[in-house]
């Protein structure tokens, strides 16, 4: 045997298209009957409890009131952000739509939403620099924090912050305040006029249902209760979700030179095993999100067939588990700073001088 011959090549790195490549065909099957079933679903439960806000100022019923409206709001945005994947329904043009309505009462703007999210988070998940969305900081980044931000960062990554973090961070600073460069720039300011003439024209439908059906304290409190407090209840029920999406004393984040499509897609996200009722009314199998991330185009009622192919073969690879409110709370307690050569989450005394 020459010397050519009995070197062995070096092992190629590992790529995320032979992931793909291992999922069922059938998992990129569309269905328009489960999709419109789904999104019946989703706006039943938006219009029930808003017709309920409309009709009560009882502060019990409000508080429940609230809490499904917030559910609902999210229920449509996971739909509308299949959509904006294109993975809802076979047309380009209908799932647009759909995305756009469905993300009206998030008050999110699609075509912005599909630059930040679609573009950036799915094409750098987890690269330093690159993805921002909770991105953690260094102790170097800290330490250059000033008093007030440093306070911020405590409280947006606490138990409680995580719908102040994606409220600040991803949509108003990456979304309403980010002026796009380039051809999307267009588009993006005219969804963005759309949307905020849509939302004016309902705000002001309900200050004079409200003002008809009480004093002018009532024309306040009429879009007060039904479009900012159940959006503000979004923010925290989404920022938690995504949170959980990618944050994890086991899940790491990657130095820009090391990082690879095949580790931010593959090592840096979850499959979690949620209550199934929750899942099917207003989750839609978000929480399995290891498939999602490899390939945004599977429908959401195939993620769980791309799953379980996925997981059979890289069992080692993949993370998986049952959510539990223990996991979460350690990842609040643990996950704070973090050190992008080593790999590790630091504790904020890391940062003290």
């Amino acid at each position: 045997m020459s010397p050519e011959t009995s070197v062995k090549p070096e092992p190629r790195e590992r790529s995320l298209n032979d992931v793909r490549a291992i999922i069922p065909e059938s998992c990129y099957k569309r269905s328009v009957l489960k999709a419109s079933l789904a999104l019946v679903q989703a706006s039943v439960l938006y219009v029930v409890p808003m017709i309920g806000l409309a009709m009560t100022n009882n502060v019990w019923a409000l508080i429940g009131l609230w809490a499904l409206t917030g559910l609902a709001i999210a229920g449509l945005f996971v739909l509308g952000h299949d959509a904006s994947h294109n993975a809802l329904l076979d047309s380009r043009r209908m799932n647009r739509i759909i995305a756009q309505v469905c993300m009206g009462p998030s008050i999110h703007v699609e075509s912005a939403w599909d630059l930040g999210h679609n573009r950036i988070h799915h094409g750098y998940t987890s690269r330093q620099g690159f993805d921002f969305v909770w991105q953690p900081s260094t102790p170097e980044d800290f330490n250059k924090l000033g008093a007030f931000a440093k306070i911020r960062h405590r409280f947006e990554w606490s138990a409680f912050g995580s719908g102040t973090y994606f409220l600040r961070e991803v949509w108003w600073q990456k979304m309403w305040r980010f002026n796009a460069p380039g051809k999307r720039h267009d588009a993006i300011v005219r969804d963005k006029i759309v949307l905020s003439s849509a939302l004016a024209i309902f705000v002001v439908a309900l200050a004079v249902l409200g003002a008809m059906t009480g004093t002018w304290l009532n024309a306040i409190w009429m879009p007060t209760k039904m479009v900012v407090i159940p959006f503000l209840v979004f923010m925290q029920i989404f920022g938690w979700t995504v949170y959980v999406h990618h944050v994890d004393p086991e899940i790491r984040w990657w130095a820009r030179r090391e990082w690879s499509q095949f580790q931010g897609q593959m090592e840096s996200t979850t499959i979690l095993d949620f209550p199934k009722v929750i899942n099917f009314l207003w989750f839609y199998n978000i929480f399995v999100h290891v498939p999602h991330h490899v390939d945004a185009r599977i429908p959401f009622h195939q993620l769980p067939k791309a799953a379980a192919a996925i997981q059979k073969a890289y069992p080692d690879t993949v993370r998986a588990g049952r959510y539990s409110p223990r996991s979460y709370l350690n990842a609040v307690r643990t996950c704070k700073l973090y050190d992008f050569e080593a790999g590790t989450w630091l504790p904020y005394s890391s940062a003290q001088a």
